[in-house]
């Protein structure tokens, strides 16, 4: 069933719990995600990346994913992730996208805010005022499209004081100005997060995170969630972070059994169907277990 990002993921926190979000490249991982939250009983996230989104066939996989968010029996949000560009977040909205990650993070402090002041008045202007807006404050190393990048494993120095394995954390003396001048339903923060994989292991700031959670009443979000432990994951909703985004750890595990099996189904007449089942068993398994940790 559709559902608003924003009521999903603070019905979400009232219990408790953080909603997942993945990213979805194609149909198939898409229906996996869906089926294992059906199962599950929760809603989830399904994302789209602005690469994706940039193309017509990425708008025909938005109208797509609409279609089966509206025909699931679980609340299902589908958001085009880390935008900037106004263009392309007009159309993935036309096409069925129902909140939208305004990205300003890599600019300045001022041109952020301005992006996502922009990307709201452009939607109102066609129509759209009710679309759900995310934004970003703080630098994520990394790229969300790719799992490997010099970016994402080099350590940060702040100041006088090193920060392990990330890039410039959110500055939680700038949230309530941000927060207020944007509108923004969501925020994601930088906390030690990365996008793509993650050189030895995650060093989040949990302290820089609370700080952050007593100066705003909205939703956080924190991305680049794949390898970072269970365990640690578990917190996240303590600290109103209400939608915690997957990519990596999803798409490196369907590539990997597509690699494995590959050549059975080719042995097995081009058994292309076969092939897709075990596509959708590996992205169904990790959505399954993203959902059990962040409803513990």
């Amino acid at each position: 069933m559709r559902a608003r990002l924003d009521h999903l993921v603070v019905s979400a926190l009232q219990q408790g719990a953080a909603v997942p979000a993945f990213t979805c490249y194609d149909f198939t991982t898409a229906l996996a995600v869906v089926e294992a939250a059906e199962q599950a009983g929760r809603g989830a996230i399904l994302l789209v990346a602005p690469k994706t989104a940039a193309t017509p066939n990425g708008l025909r996989l938005i109208t797509a994913l609409r279609g089966l968010a509206d025909s699931a029996g679980v609340p299902i949000a589908v958001q085009l992730d880390h935008a900037s560009d106004l263009r392309v977040i007009a159309d993935a909205v036309a096409a069925g996208a129902d909140s939208v990650l305004a990205d300003g993070s890599s600019l300045p402090y001022e041109d952020n805010i301005a992006l996502v002041r922009e990307a709201r008045a452009v939607l109102a202007a066609q129509g759209h005022a009710d679309v759900v807006i995310e934004a970003e404050l703080g630098g994520l190393a990394g790229d969300e499209d790719r799992a490997f990048g010099a970016d994402a494993t080099r350590p940060l120095t702040t100041g006088a004081d090193a920060v392990t394995g990330t890039a410039g954390l959110t500055d939680s003396a700038q949230v309530e100005d941000f927060v207020s001048r944007t509108g923004a339903q969501l925020l994601a923060v930088a906390v030690g997060n990365v996008h793509g994989k993650y050189k030895g292991e995650p060093q989040l700031r949990w302290d820089v995170l609370q700080d952050i959670a007593v100066r705003t009443h909205i939703p956080l979000v924190l991305h680049g969630a794949s390898g970072i432990p269970g365990e640690e994951l578990v917190k996240a909703a303590a600290m109103n972070v209400g939608k915690v985004n997957f990519n990596t750890e999803l798409r490196t595990g369907v590539l990997a059994t597509l690699e494995d099996q590959t050549p059975l189904h080719r042995a097995d007449g081009e058994n292309l169907q076969g092939l897709l089942g075990k596509w959708n068993a590996s992205a169904k398994t990790f959505a399954t277990g993203a959902l059990a940790t962040l409803t513990r």
